[in-house]
């Protein structure tokens, strides 16, 4: 027993060791992350959707560096179709920042616009996501979270506020 407790506390003190020389001052990040629960209207995440039979895809990545230990300013970019009849596409952009609690509690803040082809107006969003990062190898991390976006303009046809629950994969260099 002694020799288990030993070992978990090996393995967390090498995972925290880690994640320390990852999220330090200089370093940089890019991220894919998946998109689950939300139709996007406007997202840099990878996500394929299907709503009474319509299909929607979107794909995206964000990079961020570290300006501080454990503080990410970030940026991402991501690009879609909402699989309506005028097949409409949506142009997304991301800007915010990401600070890793404890070395392994990502919470971040970020603004999310989009700009749909022949639309009147275009969806804006405030996000909060709070989650874990588990750091699988010097330079790869996988980050489960949920997210919650705040719409900005409730005149927009589908914006709405939502929930998501995204698996982000992240480089450290």
């Amino acid at each position: 027993m002694k020799k288990i407790v030993l070992t978990v506390v090996a393995v967390l003190g090498f995972t925290f060791a880690n994640a320390q020389e990852q999220i330090a001052k200089g370093k940089w990040l890019i991220e894919a992350n998946t998109g689950f629960g939300s139709l996007g209207n406007g997202s840099t995440s990878f996500g394929l959707w299907d709503e009474d039979g319509i299909t929607a895809w979107n794909v995206g990545a964000e990079g961020g560096y570290f300006v501080m230990d454990k503080l990410a300013v970030k940026a991402g970019l991501g690009y879609g179709d909402t699989g309506a009849d005028l097949a409409n596409t949506i142009f997304s952009y991301k800007v915010g920042a990401k600070y890793y609690l404890l070395n392994q509690f990502p919470l971040e803040v970020s603004y999310t616009g989009a700009s749909i082809k022949d639309a009147d107006e275009n969806p804006s969003y405030v996000g909060f996501q709070g989650g874990y990062a588990w750091f699988v190898g010097k330079n790869i991390s996988v980050e489960p979270g949920v997210r919650y976006n705040v719409t900005l303009n409730d005149d927009f046809g589908s914006g709405k506020n939502a929930f998501q629950f995204n698996i982000g994969f992240a480089l450290h260099f």
